[in-house]
């Protein structure tokens, strides 16, 4: 009898050990997210009206349907005139591996420069783990070596360059993060995120590849995040749930964004009109794996009692604007901050989860003032909530994008403190949100449709010149 019963005390010593082990672990896995620098070009890097229309009819391939074809683009884009791209593209010449080389210097290295003189605790020569992402260049140093050379990091330091990952590239680097603090306690960790346009402008005629030249410019963003409990205090973000699918088994998700050269032999990026259904389908399944992670119970049951009446009625839609239809996101989640990669698909994602404009704001802004930014894109629409002075302590975000491949990844953040920062939104906070959004384009270019110049011929390349 008392060999039994110190075999059970055995196990249960053994059982609350084993979880108060588990607990440990558990703990010391957080990941904190303590600050972040968004990229502000320069002045003589902005493409404004006048300057894009110049560009654009440097392209001698270009006919009258075709202008009218972007006029009509970027007028509907929700792309404003203080957005920026690299030099070359202004001056209108290719881009040289120096022109590349200059641009990522001064993206990356203004940001990392500005967050560390903002964490002065914290020196380069402390950071354990660094993650790059840029999807479209990839050099030999790479760019990780690039940054560790300029600020003399360590010799063990941990790196990582992550490419053709996408839009949503930035959300896979903090998964990379997220990772490598399970198995390195105590740590720093820097991402820095940005994408290369210097080289890859189109100059061809294919109009499912000329949209990336109406909604991609210039921008980046770094962050620094940390597994050290301690410094909670000193975070203002810390990493809730992640949640990555992939669907690149489907052919079509596949093809429907992808970079390959035109029949003409230019190098550009094809968007198909299978995006937003494979857009549609990747979302779907994430949502599957998202809501019961941070949705109350009561709502999930609400949900799945109206999706069973929907599906007896037979009510069904592959539109990215009817994902999720009758879900209530805002029981789990106060601000949305989603992808600005363009109007339509903040619109569809906004349709999909019954969002109002005022949690929409954001990302139209982020795309407004400074474009489609590529995987950076999430940290200036952060920035604008900040700003604003919207995120209070213990409120819950969501960031939400797609990416080439074809992937959607959501990730949600808690944030720690009252923040108010305006960070890279400073200068011109206050004039938004505008009372109207638009561009000047169609006031200074409606003549494009003017029916009379379809039996014109005009050397458009001299009319800007």
């Amino acid at each position: 009898m008392e060999l039994l019963l110190t075999m059970c005390l055995v196990s249960l010593f053994f059982g609350f050990c084993c979880l108060f082990k588990s607990f440990l672990q558990r703990r010391d896995q957080c990941c904190y997210l303590l600050g972040y620098e968004c990229y502000k070009a320069k002045e003589d890097m902005k493409l404004q009206t006048d300057s894009c229309a110049k560009i654009v009819m440097q392209n001698k391939n270009l006919g009258l349907e075709d202008f009218r074809f972007l006029l009509k683009t970027i007028v509907n884009s929700g792309i404003g005139e203080e957005t920026a791209c690299p030099r070359n593209i202004l001056q209108g010449r290719e881009a040289t591996l120096a022109d590349s080389l200059s641009e990522m210097d001064e993206t990356i290295f203004d940001t990392l420069d500005k967050l560390f003189a903002r964490y002065p605790s914290v020196s380069p020569s402390q950071i354990d783990i660094l993650v790059v992402n840029v999807s479209m260049f990839s050099p030999s140093p790479s760019l990780t070596s690039r940054i560790v050379n300029r600020y003399k990091m360590r010799e063990d330091i941990k790196t990582f360059n992550l490419s053709g990952m996408g839009c949503s590239a930035s959300l896979v680097a903090v998964d990379v993060v997220q990772g490598l603090f399970k198995s390195y306690k105590d740590s720093y960790a820097l991402v820095v995120s940005t994408e290369s346009m210097a080289p890859f402008w189109y100059c061809g005629k294919e109009k499912s590849m000329m949209l990336t030249n109406c909604l991609f410019r210039l921008g980046g963003c770094s962050m620094l995040f940390t597994n050290r409990r301690y410094l909670k205090h000193q975070a203002i973000l810390k990493l809730k749930t992640l949640v990555r699918t992939h669907i690149g088994s489907n052919d079509d998700a596949y093809n429907s964004c992808i970079q390959l050269e035109d029949d003409s032999g230019y190098l550009g990026f094809r968007l198909t009109k299978y995006l937003t259904k494979a857009a549609a389908l990747a979302l779907t399944i994430n949502l599957q794996v998202l809501v019961p992670k941070v949705l109350p119970l009561r709502e999930i049951l609400r949900y799945l009692v109206e999706s069973r009446l929907r599906k007896k009625s037979g009510t069904k839609s592959q539109n990215l604007e009817a994902v999720e239809v009758g879900l209530n996101m805002k029981t789990g989640i106060e601000h949305f901050c989603i992808h600005p990669g363009g109007r339509a698909i903040i619109d569809g994602i906004g349709k999909s989860l019954a969002l109002s404009e005022y949690d929409l704001e954001p990302s139209r802004m982020a795309l407004f003032r400074f474009g489609n930014t590529s995987a950076a894109g999430f940290w200036y629409a952060l920035g604008y909530m900040e700003a604003k002075k919207r995120l209070k302590k213990g409120d819950r975000i969501l960031m939400s994008g797609f990416g080439a491949g074809f992937k959607c990844n959501n990730i949600v953040w808690e944030v720690l403190r009252d923040l108010d920062d305006a960070n890279v939104w400073k200068s011109c906070i206050d004039s938004y949100p505008p009372h109207i959004i638009v561009n000047p384009f169609m006031e200074k270019f409606s003549w494009l449709n003017d029916e009379c110049l379809n039996f014109v011929r005009i050397d458009f390349s001299k009319l800007l010149a």
